[in-house]
């Protein structure tokens, strides 16, 4: 209560005296005194200022970059989801176009997949498809693409099943040089983009640019698990040596081993 008497009294006094009185002198005086001290106090608190408006500047930069860059991941993620999905929904329109085209083969029904894994050794050709027991597939039951033969369902699951590929070590399937009719057996050649037509005659004609397709055999209650013509690739060279007893014949097949994406399981369809 003192204080606050003696600051209203010094208030009253400092309005009514003149700008010569004692307390304006004091204050002039005071501020004289002051002064330094406050352009020094400026002067040191100045760059620390700075600094602490710097380091907020920096840490508000960082955080909307990161902030930026969160959006960006999340609209990458978009783009790539939906260019997935446009991708996959085109080779699924070109399954479905080939099952419901002629050349489909007869007494067979279509079940389309896709690969969900591949096999990680360089030594085992197979996939594995995301279709199985549950979905009607079963073991022994052809795969192809509407470019032609991809390989058998080897190994079955309830939702899902192992595809050995064509180009597999293990892998052979009866086939039939279309123009000319010249049967022999394709297996896997050299490399995984090469097959080999084995067991063709040397009076058989083979020319390079031939197609060669599933020879789909019937012989009395047996039968080839391959329909007939299903295609299997061209003919790329075509050679014969006196002393062997085959010719050796090179083809390329027409799937995309590496690349193998949406696929065909082949159903056999039950008789009447």
């Amino acid at each position: 209560m003192v204080l606050v008497l003696v600051s209203l009294a010094l208030i009253t006094v400092y309005f009514r005296e003149s700008s010569s009185g004692s307390l304006h002198d004091a204050q002039r005086i005071g501020l004289s005194i002051l002064t330094p001290f406050e352009v020094a106090g400026e002067r040191i608190s100045r760059p620390f200022r700075d600094a602490w408006s710097w380091a907020s500047e920096v840490l508000d930069a960082k955080s909307e970059n990161e902030r930026l860059q969160d959006e960006v991941e999340a609209l990458r993620q978009i783009v790539i989801a939906n260019q997935t999905a446009a991708r996959e929904n085109e080779e699924l329109r070109q399954v479905l176009q080939y099952i419901d085209a002629n050349r489909f083969p007869e007494d067979y029904r279509g079940i389309a997949t896709r690969v969900i894994a591949r096999s990680p050794s360089i030594y085992r050709q197979e996939v594995v498809v995301a279709a199985g027991a549950d979905d009607g597939v079963s073991r022994y039951d052809p795969v192809v693409t509407e470019d032609g033969l991809v390989g058998l369902v080897t190994e079955i699951g309830s939702n899902a099943a192992k595809v050995t590929l064509l180009t597999d070590q293990q892998s052979a399937v009866s086939a039939v040089v279309l123009k000319s009719g010249a049967p022999g057996i394709a297996r896997h050649g050299p490399s995984s983009s090469t097959l080999l037509l084995d067991r063709v005659d040397k009076d058989q004609l083979v020319e390079r640019g031939d197609t060669v397709i599933t020879a789909g055999w019937r012989s009395g209650d047996l039968e080839s698990v391959f329909p007939y013509g299903i295609a299997i690739g061209t003919v790329t060279a075509v050679g014969q040596n006196d002393v062997d007893l085959y010719k050796r014949i090179q083809v390329t097949p027409l799937v995309d081993f590496d690349s193998l994406g949406s696929l065909i399981v082949l159903v056999k369809r039950e008789g009447p």
